[in-house]
């Protein structure tokens, strides 16, 4: 594989148009997850999904290692699929934590990324990686935008000296 910034903006561009799969399955994981813990989760639109595509491919930190699991995930496919179970998992993994973020949501993107792939069966013309790809960006950017309540509110951990500090 030959990761070039052309290379970054083909996938940039891939996973953009991907919303049409990936935000119908966001919703679905808020939804379920929502009913298992209790609470309502607000849906996710398409232009949320866009702009969360575009911030994560604004950061070229972030984005050469997104396009390149994308890419992998994407060409992915291996005979009777099963022996290649852990490779889909550990690509799918690290690219939800990734575009999740900074902690905890990576962690929680990480997770998520399992209940959604459960969830996600993709089309018998598609490798094997593809069905974890779209787990991955639907974990991932369901982390990143708001609906969930206890992430619209100040942590209770956060020590009130240094939250002075940090606002002088």
């Amino acid at each position: 594989m030959d990761v070039t910034p052309a290379m970054v903006e083909c996938e940039y561009e891939w996973v953009r148009e991907r919303g049409d799969v990936v935000v119908p399955l966001v919703n679905a994981v808020r939804g379920n997850l929502g009913d298992v813990f209790g609470i309502d989760v607000d849906p996710v639109t398409a232009r949320q999904y866009r702009v969360v595509v575009d911030e994560t491919f604004a950061d070229g930190d972030r984005a050469v290692n997104v396009a390149a699991l994308v890419a992998l995930l994407r060409d992915l496919d291996v005979d009777g699929d099963y022996p290649g179970f852990v490779v889909d998992e550990v690509l799918g993994r690290e690219l939800a934590g990734t575009v999740a973020g900074s902690q905890p949501l990576r962690t929680l993107g990480e997770a998520t990324f399992h209940y959604a792939d459960v969830h996600t069966h993709g089309e018998d013309d598609e490798g094997a990686g593809v069905d974890d790809l779209d787990a991955a960006l639907a974990a991932g950017v369901q982390e990143r935008i708001p609906g969930w309540g206890w992430t619209e509110e100040p942590s209770p951990f956060a020590v009130a000296d240094a939250v002075e500090r940090v606002d002088r």
